[in-house]
């Protein structure tokens, strides 16, 4: 064999291998596929289907009503695998605004699935006009952890948010994120 037949073979081999890692890495749960955008995703929030187009999704606040509900992506994203099943799976906030004088936060978790397709869980209630600092799953103890900073007991709604909180959450084996006491 001359010396350019073993070097194709060489190369034939390396792309194999590449393509080996490759695919094994994303069966074995390797990072979530590029192609989820959570800016233009379908949310379930308060049992309504939002869908956002470019990071954005107005709706009527009732039926025929002029008041509309901006829901945006408001981002915070963390990395990591949420539910124990070896792939990757994303934390990230959305805001509410209904045009009064709250913004309601949300938590969601974009699921990493064997067939590529995320699984979005329910959007969970952080909460209302609070400063959100950041997102974090923690593998180790199976959570997912949105730090913010609220208002003081009895202060008003009015009162800038000035003392630290963590909302700690899991995802059940159904794939639905709830509170965990604390």
């Amino acid at each position: 064999m001359d010396r350019e037949t073993r070097m194709v073979i060489l190369e034939i081999v390396v792309a194999l291998g590449a393509l080996a890692y490759v695919f094994g890495a994303y069966r074995a749960g390797g990072p979530m596929p590029a192609a989820f955008d959570p800016k233009n995703a379908a949310y379930k929030i308060e049992g309504e289907m939002v869908r956002l187009v470019n990071g954005v999704a107005e709706t009527e606040a009732a039926p025929g009503s002029a008041s509309m509900v901006t829901t945006r992506y408001f981002g915070n994203e963390a990395r990591g695998d949420a539910n124990h099943d070896g792939r990757e799976d994303r934390a990230f906030l959305l805001v509410q605004d209904g045009g009064g004088t709250g913004l309601f936060y949300y938590v969601v978790v974009a699921l990493g699935t064997l067939d590529g397709k995320p699984r979005v869980t329910n959007a969970f209630f952080v909460g209302d006009r609070i400063a959100p600092q950041s997102t974090e799953i923690r593998a180790d103890a199976g959570e997912v952890r949105v730090h913010y900073a609220e208002r003081r007991p009895g202060e008003p709604m009015s009162a800038d948010p000035s003392v630290g909180s963590t909302l700690f959450l899991k995802v059940t084996p159904e794939g639905i994120l709830e509170g965990l006491m604390r």
